[in-house]
């Protein structure tokens, strides 16, 4: 198939996960806002779901119908806030995958389980080409929720803080609306429930596992603060960069402070250290070619008057490609 009949069965599929966000906090730009992506891309050479070139509009009006049901709404409402009451870490996301099983049960979908110990991967359509699979992550993060409302997190220290508990909520709202057509699919849509985004490379270990199967192609969506409710933004190219983190002990001699050439002071080592990373990215690196390096972490000593035996300096990493990643890597370590 030619790169671009895939890239409209593609597009139309995104509409999908993009208009489950809008169903989360439904308000009246949503149905323009679908229209508008619909107008663009519904009516397609190929399309994956308007069987008719013609039937875009009626096709739009049926899904934004079945959108605007107040049940649909309230359920995908109640999932949201039931995880993110109940948020799970990193390869933890047990109660999470449960629901999301018994969710796909009701839809009578079938599923692959367990994938990377918590994750689930399910599939509809008529079970040949093209393929297409759509990603959520399921894991929350080790932060303690401070605002008070019904839904608040009910596990000291563990938040739904990045909007994973959405994430699956869209998903499982694209699941129902793509399932009352999947007669019309002309292709098969893979539906991969990941954990282990937040440092726990989950998405690697997915892979590993076989959850991309012969997708040819891979969607997600992101919620962000930055766009107001009921827009969705795309651009071309990479958005997200890939990520690594570090951390470090450096060891001197401890001793008192009172006494610094009796020591090999670990602080002021780490300090050029820290420095020198700084240098990494602001003057070994092409500033068109996006590149982030953080040290987020240092830990040294209890007391005022005494010289630490070591400090440990963590932080984190950003690129947009693996060589510029393992570039970056490199550079770390020789620090």
């Amino acid at each position: 198939m030619a790169n671009m009949q895939i890239a409209h069965h593609l597009t139309t599929i995104t509409i999908f996960i993009a208009l489950s966000y809008l169903l989360l906090s439904l308000n009246a730009e949503s149905e323009t806002v679908f229209s508008e992506i619909s107008k663009s891309h519904c009516a397609s050479s190929i399309p994956l779901l308007c069987t008719d070139k013609n039937s875009e509009h009626h096709t739009s009006r049926q899904i934004l119908e079945l959108a605007n049901d107040p049940n649909v709404i309230d359920w995908l409402k109640r999932i949201r806030r039931r995880i993110h009451a109940n948020p799970e870490l990193s390869y933890e996301e047990f109660e999470t995958s449960a629901l999301i099983r018994a969710e796909l049960d009701q839809m009578g979908l079938k599923y692959r389980w367990p994938v990377a110990k918590t994750g689930v991967v399910a599939s509809l359509g008529t079970g040949g080409p093209p393929f297409v699979a759509l990603r959520a992550d399921m894991d929350a993060l080790p932060i303690q929720e401070a605002v008070e409302w019904e839904f608040k997190s009910n596990v000291p220290g563990k938040m739904h803080a990045c909007g994973h508990d959405a994430h699956v909520a869209m998903l499982l709202g694209t699941a129902r609306l793509l399932k009352t057509r999947e007669k019309k699919l002309q292709g098969t849509v893979i539906l991969i429930f990941q954990p282990a985004e937040e440092g726990g490379a989950g998405a690697k270990r997915m892979i590993q596992e076989g959850a991309l199967g012969q997708a040819e192609a891979i969607f997600g969506l992101h919620v962000s603060h930055s766009y107001p409710t009921g827009k969705v933004a795309a651009r071309s190219g990479a958005w997200l960069s890939g990520s690594g983190f570090f951390k470090s002990v450096i060891t001197g001699k401890g001793g008192h402070a009172a006494f610094p050439h009796a020591t090999v002071d670990p602080i002021v080592a780490a300090s050029a250290a820290i420095l020198s990373l700084q240098h990494v990215v602001s003057q070994e690196s092409d500033p068109l070619d996006s590149q982030l390096l953080s040290v987020t972490r240092v830990h040294a000593g209890s007391a005022y008057n005494v010289i630490p035996n070591s400090v440990n300096i963590g932080g984190t990493f950003r690129a947009f490609t693996n060589e510029t990643f393992q570039m970056m890597k490199q550079r770390i370590e020789e620090v």
